[in-house]
């Protein structure tokens, strides 16, 4: 497996010209908000070896290089972690995703539902628990205090190890998934 960057500015171009292959890593609900015109949704959440070949199979991809997208790149990179001796493939990483194409000047298109991003999701359960548990912790019993020492932990864990296990969670939650049938990013 061969891995590699580029950079918005010379995807956008070379994404204009060629017919090429992208795979949206992003949840079900992101890309059906707004995402680039045909290209393959696989949630990093949901992708191994074998989600990923299946998911080119049925795409009908025959050769060249594999351009992985994601909101910010982390996820880009989460992928080929994943994939690392997996899969005899050329991945191109798309430095700093979906937000660096629309800096770009990219035309997305987008179902108009609004979706918080997954980032935003955990900041918002994270600090509920948090607050949770100093609230409980002061009004009931000071062992719920240990809730805010455990999402601390975990946050700690997540930014050590660049996974998240709270983003795992949430990104199976109903409302990250898409519409019934919706594999492919063409809206």
């Amino acid at each position: 497996m061969s891995v590699s960057t580029i950079n918005a500015g010379d995807f956008i171009a070379q994404h204009q010209q060629e017919n090429i292959t992208i795979i949206d890593l992003r949840t079900a609900a992101e890309t059906e908000s707004e995402c680039l015109g045909n290209c393959l949704s696989l949630p990093v959440q949901e992708l191994d070896k074998d989600s990923f070949a299946k998911t080119l199979t049925e795409a009908g991809y025959q050769q060249g290089p594999i351009y992985l997208l994601c909101q910010s790149g982390r996820r880009a990179q989460m992928a080929v972690d994943k994939l690392q001796n997996e899969a005899d493939y050329e991945l191109v990483i798309i430095e700093g995703g979906l937000n660096a194409c629309k800096e770009n000047g990219i035309r997305l298109q987008g179902s108009g539902r609004k979706v918080m991003s997954l980032e935003r999701q955990v900041r918002i359960a994270a600090g509920f628990l948090v607050v949770l548990g100093v609230v409980l912790g002061s009004m009931l019993a000071p062992a719920f205090y240990a809730l805010s020492a455990f999402v601390g932990a975990g946050l700690m864990f997540a930014g050590i190890t660049d996974t998240c296990g709270m983003a795992m969670m949430l990104a199976a939650m109903p409302w990250n998934k898409a519409s019934k049938g919706k594999k492919n990013c063409s809206i």
